[in-house]
């Protein structure tokens, strides 16, 4: 590594901490109702926004009536984008004539974006219309991360309010998410990536001749829009299909800087948010420790594995140093290695290099940090309720450990509350194990792999643990565009998703009903550095030694067998 490279971590992280705690308050005031700086200009549209839908603002939802709206509109939304994609070729603004996809890929397409897991079975510039493009995929990635947040604040309501049924309302939650929350960091996301090159446009793709008199086709498109929301919005659906490497998607340096950073602006922003709904900050930083923590030891690990040189090539001198096979030459190991590691850490699928190409320990982090179900901020709203999940786990163990009933700031953990955190910490398994040892037992889906031996099976371990944890990365090398894959892949991105919000609603409900016990000389405090190391250690043993086995048979084999 060199000053360029040390500099570039230091401005990540400066980009991404700096601003939390202040984009925290501004998205607490704004879920909560409260008079912001864009209010002026953004409230006449929100209210305008309930007269048309007949929402009353007032009203407000117990969380089974809450679950059931979420619900509705998720399978409302999958229902159109599902139309959109499988008509395009009927609809306009498709000046290439893309035909509509089959339909096991179009289900997989609309599955992927609706549950925020932005997985691609296809290469986007060869397959989609301008209009699916924007009405089918831009959207959901502006309304899938907004459910995200209002189940995280949900969630917030129920451990701090009292004694209460009501929890807020999904319409108005996800408007203000939305309207507030989503769009004007997009509109100045979007202005600055078209200053720096990436393509806003519904002109026909261009024909070039090339110095050797080919014929070569440059796509184009509304890339800038989509662009911005799918690194804001943790979703990483690229405009072209080889996503964040194609120099349309990230131009320059600059604009990868921002882009990496972008991913896990809001998630960093969102800790501090859920302290203004506790009233006590020291949770945030407690929570942003832990999450800080397992990202630099995941950054570290991997960023020593890739500059690592493979030992069967280390004789030439021309593999010296760090390797640069799947990255792309503009950027180099380190922002590569910063992209992989972020992405994986959030819930965000884009790449800037090809992840089939990196160190086996490189992959292994970055499978890791999926498996963990993406709690390392992970994506908007939906790392942070993750992350309080293990948060209630932790201190049902520490009750367990000194003999007390387990209590959360001043909430009880009782025998429903347990048993629903139990089901959440079934779903990566099921995900992830259940359904990849059926695709990988199966002749014809394991056929999809096209690597032999442990590398081979990272593959297909990889494919099914980003879709079970939303995050829609891919390993390359591993054909999933396949009627069984298209359809397995996407009940592992319902399960992922839905398996988690249900529970989470369930347990809000069930905490906002109940009293507030006095927090007390005796009580387990949740804010230290004792408590950070036990929530680290109850997500590693608990989220990830589940997944060790099959880790040895996939990207730790595959390491021992480079001869290192």
């Amino acid at each position: 590594m060199n000053s360029h490279d040390v500099l570039l971590l230091v401005a990540f992280f400066v980009l991404v901490l700096a601003p939390a705690p202040l984009l925290g308050r501004f998205y607490y005031k704004v879920m909560e109702g409260q008079r912001t700086f864009l209010s002026p200009v953004l409230l006449p549209v929100e209210r305008m926004i309930y007269r048309v839908c007949g929402v009353d603002p007032q009203a407000e939802q117990n969380w089974k009536t809450y679950t059931l709206a979420l619900l509705a509109f998720n399978l409302v939304g999958l229902a159109v984008l599902f139309a959109i994609l499988v008509g395009q070729g009927a609809l306009p603004l498709n000046p290439q004539h893309m035909p509509g996809l089959e339909w096991t890929l179009a289900f997989n397409t609309a599955v992927s974006f609706v549950t925020n897991t932005n997985w691609q079975a296809y290469s986007g510039e060869a397959s989609l219309s301008y209009l699916s493009q924007m009405l089918g995929l831009t959207v959901q990635n502006f309304v899938s991360p907004a459910v995200g947040v209002a189940v995280l604040v949900v969630l917030a309501r129920g451990i701090a309010r009292k004694s209460t049924q009501n929890l807020g309302n999904f319409w108005v939650d996800l408007t203000r998410a939305t309207l507030y929350g989503l769009l004007p960091l997009c509109l100045l996301m979007a202005l600055f990536l078209v200053w720096q090159g990436v393509p806003q446009t519904f002109l026909d793709y261009v024909h070039a001749s090339t110095l050797q008199g080919a014929d070569q086709v440059i796509p184009l498109g509304p890339a800038a829009s989509q662009i911005a929301i799918k690194q804001l919005g943790t979703n990483g659906g690229g405009f072209f299909g080889v996503n964040s490497a194609h120099p349309f998607e990230n131009p320059s340096a600059w604009a990868n800087l921002f882009e990496v950073a972008s991913i896990i602006l809001i998630p960093a922003a969102l800790v501090f948010t859920f302290g203004h709904y506790v009233k006590d900050l020291r949770q945030s930083r407690a929570i942003l420790g832990c999450m800080l923590l397992m990202l630099v030891i995941g950054l570290g690990v991997a960023l020593w594995a890739e500059y690592q040189p493979n030992p069967t090539l280390a004789h030439l001198p021309i593999t010296q140093g760090a390797p640069l096979e799947g990255k792309e030459s503009r950027f180099g190991t380190t922002a590569s290695v910063l992209w992989a590691v972020t992405t994986t850490a959030a819930s965000n699928g884009s790449v800037n290099a090809m992840h089939d190409s990196l160190n086996p320990l490189s992959g292994l982090v970055a499978m890791f940090n999926m498996m963990l179900g993406e709690v390392i901020f992970g994506g908007v709203g939906s790392g942070l309720y993750g992350m309080l999940l293990f948060v209630l786990v932790a201190v049902f163990l520490a009750g367990l450990m000194i003999g007390r009933t387990p209590e959360y700031l001043g909430k009880k953990l009782e025998a429903r509350e347990v048993r629903l955190l139990v089901a959440t910490l079934l779903v990566m398994p099921v995900g992830v194990l259940v359904l990849g040892a059926i695709a990988a037992s199966l002749p014809g889906p394991a056929s999809a792999v096209t690597n032999p031996g442990a590398h081979g099976f990272s593959q297909l371990l990889y494919a099914y643990t980003s879709g079970t944890a939303n995050n829609g990365s891919a390993f390359a090398g591993f054909g999933a565009n396949t009627p069984f894959h298209n359809l397995m892949i996407a009940l592992a991105m319902l399960i992922g998703r839905f398996g988690y919000i249900v529970p989470v609603l369930a347990i809000a409900g069930s905490l906002a009903a109940k009293k507030r016990v006095p927090v007390g000389p005796n009580s387990f405090p949740t804010h230290g550095l004792l408590f950070i190391g036990l929530l680290t250690a109850t997500i590693l043993l608990v989220g990830g030694l589940n997944f060790l086995p099959t880790l040895v048979l996939g990207p730790v084999a595959d390491h021992l067998a480079l001869g290192f």
